[in-house]
């Protein structure tokens, strides 16, 4: 069987995407009209590679990439073809510029704010939280009184009481972790006495037939059913804390920290080093949250909901 043969399925793909590029990049633009156009020429190219990708072995890890190429790739064009200013919305070329010519300060941006206030925070809050809930588990009394509470406090807006904590524990990273503990503490409680409560009757009575101590019920049966409840407060956590640290930063802080960073620039009206900032919370978001769900997959490989995933 011939190369071309093997390939034909794509092939068309490949001399299309050459047909569109050649009028599209080697052509000026003659009226706004035909740069709308050439973004729907590309967006309809690439939606039918991702689509023909999505079929294919590679498509969980291709296809997600392409979308957010071709996310990227549009909005380049048009913030290059309707001249829009950066000021508004620089494009994505500037913020590649200002994140490699501001690496270092970026650098000491994240470890103030992710390191110090964000993972603290939510390591200590986490932790809190998970311990209150098997105390909470065992006191019909606690969960009566204590969850209500929760509820209130989750439901206060972070703009007024970062500027509280901030008051009370001073403009260094403390009192960003403090705003993060408030922020996540709860969600975490929340989930995991939902989690510790998610067991049957059936499973309580054989714990007993087995003679099992009111620990070990605890340990075996309550907490490993709680697993995917607690994961699913620490991941809601991870965009929590993140969200809580760089927030708590507007308020007060050194001269440093992603949310330092952007309300400076923002008055500066240095637009790409805010989208630079923007960018570097965004991915740290999006891998911290991801290797909670990889834990999770390592620990709850049981649960029904990890079944059948690659």
């Amino acid at each position: 069987m011939s190369w071309a043969r093997r390939n034909q399925n794509w092939l068309p793909w490949v001399g299309g995407t050459a047909l569109v590029a050649i009028p599209i990049f080697l052509f000026p633009a003659a009226a706004p009209a035909w740069d709308i156009l050439r973004l729907l020429i590309v967006w309809v190219v690439l939606w039918q590679w991702n689509t023909y990708l999505s079929r294919t072995r590679f498509g969980p890890i291709a296809s997600p990439l392409l979308f957010g190429l071709t996310l990227l790739i549009l909005w380049e064009m048009a913030c290059r073809l309707f001249a829009i200013p950066s000021v508004i919305l620089p494009p994505p070329s500037a913020i590649a510029v200002a994140l490699s010519e501001n690496t270092a300060i970026l650098w000491g941006d994240w470890i103030q704010t992710v390191l110090k206030g964000a993972v603290s925070g939510w390591l200590i809050g986490s932790a809190a939280a998970i311990a209150t809930a098997l105390l909470v588990a065992r006191s019909d009394f606690l969960r009566r009184g204590l969850l209500p509470v929760g509820n209130f406090v989750a439901a206060l807006p972070i703009v007024g009481t970062a500027p509280i904590l901030v008051m009370w524990f001073g403009f260094g990273w403390e009192s960003k972790a403090a705003v993060v503990v408030v922020m996540v503490f709860f969600p975490v409680l929340v989930n995991t006495v939902a989690g510790l409560a998610d067991t049957t009757a059936m499973q309580r009575d054989l714990m007993r037939t087995y003679g099992a101590t009111p620990t070990q019920t605890l340990r075996l049966l309550n907490i490993t059913a709680a697993l995917p409840f607690v994961f699913n407060g620490l991941k809601i956590a991870t965009t929590l804390a993140l969200i809580g640290a760089i927030v708590a930063e507007f308020f007060g802080s050194p001269t440093f920290g992603l949310g330092f960073r952007i309300s400076t620039e923002v008055g500066r009206l240095n637009l790409p080093t805010v989208w630079a900032a923007i960018t570097v919370a965004a991915v740290t978001g999006s891998l911290w949250y991801g290797i909670i769900a990889l834990i999770e997959k390592r620990l709850t490989f049981w649960h029904p909901s990890q079944r059948g995933r690659g």
